[in-house]
């Protein structure tokens, strides 16, 4: 794919890097550049920079199995690149920044190979800045916006693929799979799916390279796998798996039960867990008993979960927003005083609501992130129904947001969006799109 910089390309691009540039100066005023998991990253980085140990934990400290596959390398040797040369998270920010920009113009490229017309470049920009968690997680220690540079390199892939039928998209595609789940590993379910989705391009003829491209990314899963094995005696990915097994019936217990409750289930749980010495016991018993949970609670457990996966189109952050400028820290996020917007809606109905939005002075600019993604949403769905774009192409993006959603579930934060939100936002733009060029051949 080129990359023309054309006059329109440069105004996009200079409107991004001014954008980018403002919040990166927020970034150095509050300094909440790091998250929760940040440090973890950040150890992995420097056990491999001082003693090629991939490990997430601090290493002074008695090792433990989970961490040896807590966290992904790819992320880890992302900062080791900067760490090499000074361990200096602004640099790493700035690169993160860049990536971005690269992110946000790349899809503005793949939607053009779409039937998107450059004109409407001041909605797509709207709409992009319009959802400031982009923003933000470029100026986070954290794998989010790197992860979404795989999600859109394999989704730009797969549109060149359907396109021209060469063998080498695929293999792209393939490529850009493995680099995404070694992120994070929310995309190696993935690799499955992507067995059938290669195929289905090819069904009518299958060829070497297009078969090998296609079961690569199971391959690299199997091989991390095992490595994982040899290290902790497990055969698995990631030790977060077990983890968000039980994790996710946190928030359905505290929304059936109350917050203390749900403190109390997951005190337990955990303790139940860690009363195995061995690390895959550990490992099954959890597993396990997140399974016995879903049967348990099946209906209504989805329940929650489905109506919380749709809430991400349109989730706001308003804690993330909060975390960035130093309003809320992860104590209070954490803590039992559940005093967030679902919880007083919950808890005090609507008309709790005059009092939340007297204590928090960011929810006009709340507010008015919602409006947008609304607004998203609409153009979302009229481009899903109302566009006349290749329905194997519309599939193809359907299924791709659908993943994410479902797999962020009852964490529905903006980040867990991020690897697809600029594909939603490409979508909106040419639902919208669709819709004013009616009009104006009406007139």
């Amino acid at each position: 794919m080129s990359f023309k910089f054309g006059k329109k390309g440069i105004v996009f691009i200079s409107t991004l890097l001014l954008v980018h540039v403002v919040f990166f100066i927020l970034a150095t005023i509050y300094k909440r550049i790091y998250m929760g998991d940040s440090f973890e990253y950040i150890y992995e980085a420097l056990n491999i920079k001082s003693s090629f140990f991939f490990y997430s934990g601090n290493s002074a400290l008695p090792i433990q199995p989970e961490y040896m596959t807590q966290r992904q390398p790819a992320y880890p040797l992302f900062l080791l690149a900067v760490y090499l040369f000074t361990v200096n998270n602004w640099i790493v920010l700035i690169l993160q920044n860049l990536l971005s920009v690269f992110n946000i113009y790349y899809c503005r490229k793949v939607f053009i190979r779409l039937g998107y017309h450059d004109k409407y470049d001041w909605l797509f920009l709207l709409l992009t800045i319009a959802y400031p968690a982009q923003f933000i997680n470029a100026n986070t220690i954290a794998p989010d916006i790197l992860l979404q540079t795989c999600t859109l390199l394999y989704f730009g892939s797969f549109v060149q693929l359907f396109q021209t039928s060469q063998a080498r998209y695929a293999l792209f595609m393939s490529v850009a799979l493995i680099a995404g789940f070694m992120v994070k590993p929310v995309l190696y379910p993935f690799a499955f799916i992507h067995i059938p989705l290669i195929i289905a391009v090819y069904y009518k003829q299958l060829k070497k390279q297009v078969i090998i491209a296609a079961i690569l990314p199971l391959c690299a899963v199997l091989l991390y796998n095992y490595s994982n094995y040899t290290r902790t005696g497990k055969f698995h990915f990631s030790s977060n798996q077990s983890f968000n097994a039980i994790f996710y019936y946190y928030g359905y217990v505290g929304q059936k039960e109350g917050q203390d409750s749900a403190t109390k289930f997951l005190q337990t749980e955990r303790s139940n867990i860690a009363s195995f010495p061995e690390y895959k016991n550990r490992y099954d018993f959890a597993n396990k008993r997140g399974l016995e949970l879903l049967s348990q609670n099946f209906f209504p457990y989805m329940a929650y979960h489905l109506k919380n996966s749709a809430r991400i189109f349109i989730e706001p952050g308003k804690g993330e927003m909060d975390l960035f400028t130093g309003r809320l820290t992860y104590g209070k996020l954490y803590s039992r005083d559940q005093s967030g917007f679902y919880s007083t809606l919950r808890n005090k109905g609507w008309g709790g609501m005059g009092g939340y939005i007297r204590d928090n002075p960011s929810m006009p600019f709340v507010l008015l992130v919602l409006i947008f993604n609304i607004l998203r949403l609409i153009g979302l769905l009229l481009f899903f129904f109302k566009n006349p774009l290749n329905l194997h192409l519309r599939l193809f993006i359907f299924m791709l947001l659908s993943y994410f959603a479902v797999a962020a579930g009852p964490i529905a934060n903006t980040r867990y969006f991020l690897p697809v939100s600029l594909m939603a936002i490409g979508c909106s733009v040419m639902g919208h799109a669709g819709i004013l060029e009616k009009r104006k051949l009406s007139q």
